[in-house]
């Protein structure tokens, strides 16, 4: 049989090496050409690696969760293809071919041979005719007649029932454990509580770059955060108006409109639409607004980008932000939507408490949290010179910069902007 190495190719741009996210093949296992083997992950997407030859695995490179170097083994591969199958290796490829036709061939010894005269000879269990594998706590209860059910939820709940007394009968039933359950307190019984067994889970892939990027964030940028509260009740009311008459396109939340007004803004603040390469001491103003859509997936969060935000209108914007969720969540997001972001925007929808900070996606050097609507009674002008009370939808709005770029007064004066456009929704529509 002739090996073939199958090397882990340049699968990405500046790729250096991968790190192993799942093997769908074991030692041993027979694999077809353009089967599925392995997947791995680089810091911009998972990739599928697909054997380019049929065999069986022989090598692996590593583990879940290991690096393999650009260019370096992934795996080894016995191929069909017999090298040199001269008659001296004839017989080692038929043997290869058909394993356990030399076994087949072999008597076994008899019994006692091969072990030495006198030898002890290895004592077979006899297995019982009537194996009683409950333990000892369960074979007393035996005595007590229950149904199987009855009998597990007993010991689930840590009963024993021999201190049950049956409401009809000898047999107990469920009723009467859930009498016990009511009842017997006074006879010292206290519910199990089986506490969960430690469990290690390895910090791998997704939540692996996940760990590295938000640790290198709050290592190297200087957070702060900066909170206001804005008053969104004419903003739902355009919402409501807009998905009134939407036909068929997608329905609006918040996020499109918010992101209208943050690209509305971001021209007179360009240090907050901003990438920051700190080893060179360059900060890189950007003309267009990349929008990075913080997105929870099964495998952790991800930050997949709306490109030229600025250009789109809020019903393209909302078909943008559907089609790239749902990429992200099914795993299918191609390495083009990743990367390049100039500013991040990441909502918890209706989980967004009162107020957040969150972590600035390096190297940005903003990044924009609108947390919960909630609606409060306000004070308003009654146009005769005095107040009313009203009902109100407010909204906590957090932006976290970094200071090395951005001053605090030019997050809040950003800020102060946005909140007077989201206040006065017409404007959203206003050239």
């Amino acid at each position: 049989m002739a090996r073939f190495t199958f090397r882990l190719p340049d699968i990405g741009e500046g790729i250096s090496e991968a790190e192993i996210v799942a093997w769908h093949v074991q030692l041993g296992d027979r694999v077809e050409e353009d089967q599925s083997v392995a997947d791995m992950m680089t810091d911009k997407a998972t990739v599928e690696m697909e054997s380019p030859v049929s065999g069986t695995v022989v090598e692996l490179a590593g583990e879940v969760g290991d690096q393999v170097p650009i260019g370096s083994a992934l795996m080894v591969i016995e191929t069909d293809v017999v090298e040199d199958a001269s008659p001296a290796t004839e017989e080692a490829v038929l043997q290869a071919e058909n394993p356990g036709v030399e076994e087949a061939q072999t008597p076994s010894p008899p019994v006692g041979e091969g072990r030495g005269e006198g030898a002890p000879q290895a004592e077979t269990p006899v297995a019982s005719p009537h194996p009683d594998p409950l333990p000892q706590g369960e074979r007393e209860q035996k005595k007590v007649l229950a149904s199987p059910a009855v009998r597990a939820r007993a010991q689930d709940l840590g009963i024993d029932l021999s201190g049950v007394k049956p409401a009809e009968g000898d047999r107990v039933r469920h009723s009467d454990l859930d009498a016990f359950l009511r009842y017997g307190s006074g006879q010292g019984y206290t519910p199990a509580r089986t506490p969960r067994a430690d469990e290690q889970v390895r910090v791998i892939g997704m939540r692996r770059r996940i760990a590295e990027n938000m640790a290198a964030s709050k290592r190297a940028i200087p957070h702060f955060t900066y909170v206001e509260e804005i008053d969104v009740t004419a903003l739902e009311d355009t919402r409501a108006q807009l998905n009134a008459g939407r036909g068929n396109r997608p329905k609006l939340t918040l996020l499109p409109l918010l992101i209208v007004a943050i690209c509305k803004t971001l021209p007179d603040f360009p240090m907050l639409n901003a990438r920051y390469d700190d080893e060179a001491g360059v900060v890189t103003r950007s003309g267009a607004v990349h929008m990075g859509m913080a997105t929870q997936t099964p495998a952790g969060l991800m930050v997949p980008v709306i490109r030229n935000a600025e250009s789109r209108n809020v019903w393209q914007l909302a078909t943008e932000i559907a089609r790239l969720a749902d990429a992200a969540r099914t795993g299918s997001i191609a390495g083009g939507d990743m990367g390049g972001g100039t500013i991040t925007l990441t909502s918890l929808g209706p989980l967004g408490g009162i107020a957040t900070t969150p972590v600035i996606n390096r190297p940005e050097v903003a990044i924009i949290g609108p947390n919960r609507i909630v609606e409060r009674p306000v004070f308003r002008p009654d146009g005769r010179g005095g107040e009313t009370i009203a009902r109100a939808k407010l909204m906590n709005l957090s932006i976290s910069c970094d200071h090395r770029v951005v001053d605090g007064y030019d997050a809040a004066s950003y800020v102060q902007a946005l909140k007077r456009l989201l206040e006065t929704p017409v404007m959203l529509f206003a050239d």
